[in-house]
C-alpha cells in the first residue's frame, strides 16, 4: 500500500468499523470546509465525537497517535467549532478521541481508540 492518501482512506475505513463495533454513530466521515477536514464524526449517547484517525506501517516514527501534535489538536479543535456552527441550536457534550491504526507487512492491523485525549 505505497499510495499516501489510500493508506489513510484504508485506516479511517478500519477505524469506522472499529468505532461502529464499539456502539459508536457515524454521522460524518471526512466532513470539509474551506479550513481542513474532521475525519469522523460520530455520536456516543449524548455526546458528539470528533475523531482523528492516523494511520502508519511501522514503528519508526513512533506510534501512529504520537502525529497528533498540539497543532494538529488546535485545528481539529476550530473546526470542530465550525461543524458545531453549521448546526447552530445543537447543544450536546463533546470529546476528541483519536484512533491510531498500524498496519505493517504480513500483520493484522492493530487499531487502538483513545478516547478523550485533548
Amino acid at each position: 500500500m505505497g499510495n499516501k492518501l489510500a493508506l489513510g482512506a484504508y485506516g479511517e475505513g478500519l477505524a469506522a468499523e472499529f468505532l461502529t463495533a464499539a456502539g459508536m454513530t457515524i454521522t460524518h466521515r471526512n466532513w470539509r470546509c474551506r479550513y481542513g477536514e474532521l475525519d469522523i464524526v460520530g455520536q456516543i449517547g449524548d455526546e458528539i465525537v470528533f475523531v482523528e484517525v492516523k494511520t502508519r506501517t511501522g514503528r519508526g516514527f513512533g506510534i501512529p497517535a504520537e502525529a497528533v501534535t498540539l497543532d494538529k489538536q488546535g485545528r481539529i479543535r476550530r473546526l470542530a467549532l465550525l461543524w458545531l456552527a453549521e448546526r447552530a441550536g445543537t447543544y450536546a457534550p463533546i470529546r476528541f478521541d483519536v484512533v491510531s491504526v498500524l498496519i505493517e507487512f504480513g500483520r493484522e492491523p492493530v487499531i487502538e481508540h483513545l478516547p478523550g485525549v485533548f
